[in-house]
């Protein structure tokens, strides 16, 4: 009977071993998961923040053109528009001719 009761002792020690080995490695799996979504979320930050940079740049140039040359960037308007508008009516099957 002692002996009976000494392996269900070990087996329980086993049992909280193994727990605890499975508690840990879940905790560890977390925390790596966890460290590549900040990791992933900080470099989308970063690429957004360049993006952000890189399109103000493009419209700061457009807007110092436009105001630099008023005419021709009415021109160049009302010719991509008009292109615009032709292509539209004629994929869309609006035929007018």
């Amino acid at each position: 009977m002692r002996e009976l009761c000494n392996e269900v002792e070990t087996l329980a020690a086993d049992a909280g071993v193994l727990a605890d080995s499975t508690v840990n490695a879940a905790c560890k799996r977390y925390e790596e998961a966890r460290n590549g979504s900040v990791a992933f979320w900080r470099s989308g930050k970063v690429i957004t923040g360049i993006a952000s940079k890189r399109a103000a740049k493009v419209v700061r140039a457009a807007d110092k053109t436009m105001h630099n040359n008023p005419y021709q960037a009415i021109l160049i308007s009302i010719g991509v528009g008009s292109l615009l508008g032709y292509v539209l009516a004629h994929t869309s099957g609006c035929n007018t001719d």
